[in-house]
């Protein structure tokens, strides 16, 4: 199978392209972030992509957010993530939009055999989907329980937008900048999977699972 690696470590990137040369995959690029990643897959169409999920420039979900990207513009892209991390909101995503071409989401550290690896990397290039069952306790969890992802610090200031305090009184309460309460309040909007729309009231839906929570 032709690859794309994408891996902002150094060593870990060379050693991928080590090992899956060394296993008759013909690694075609391999890039450190994601902006070269997409670049990448558009030039050589590969089979596969092997992507972490946290790049540059912003180290939080660049490679998993390149490759739902990658997988809009190109539906038979088979996509293994090779993560530390389960980034629970994309990688629900990204699990759900199969259509067809292969999926996988693997944690580096519960990998103990590059036999094991390399199978799970030819079961996705084949089609298959292939899904540590660490990445799917996570993603029941926050199915369940919709505050899981939130800080402390977030379910706080939830907590006092459902008694109906506006910024300015929850920044005097927690003794923070107003700023800082509007950071909070979008990293909520982001976490509970509610999107900017005309016909919604965020705030609102926000108190909403919190009391369903």
């Amino acid at each position: 199978m032709r690859v794309v690696i994408a891996e902002d470590a150094v060593l870990l990137r060379e050693g991928l392209v080590g090992l899956l040369e060394r296993f008759g995959h013909a690694v075609v690029a391999s890039v450190g972030d994601a902006p070269a990643l997409v670049e990448a897959v558009l030039e050589h169409r590969p089979d596969v992509v092997v992507t972490d999920v946290r790049m540059p420039p912003g180290f939080s979900d660049e490679g998993l957010r390149a490759a739902l990207e990658l997988r809009e513009r190109l539906p038979d892209l088979a996509v293994l993530v090779l993560s530390q991390y389960v980034e629970q909101t994309y990688a629900a995503e990204l699990l759900a939009s199969r259509a067809g071409a292969g999926l996988g989401y693997l944690l580096k550290d519960r990998i103990g055999d590059v036999r094991e690896f390399v199978d799970a990397l030819d079961r996705v290039g084949a089609g298959g989907t292939v899904v540590d069952p660490e990445v799917v306790r996570q993603l029941l969890r926050r199915r369940r329980d919709p505050l899981a992802r939130l800080t402390p610090r977030e379910q706080e200031v939830l907590g006092l937008i459902a008694e109906g305090r506006a910024n300015a009184a929850i920044a005097r309460d927690l003794h923070v900048t107003e700023a800082a309460v509007a950071k909070h309040i979008a990293n909520i909007f982001t976490k509970l999977d509610l999107p900017p729309a005309p016909d919604t009231h965020r705030r609102v839906l926000a108190v909403l699972a919190y009391l369903r929570a």
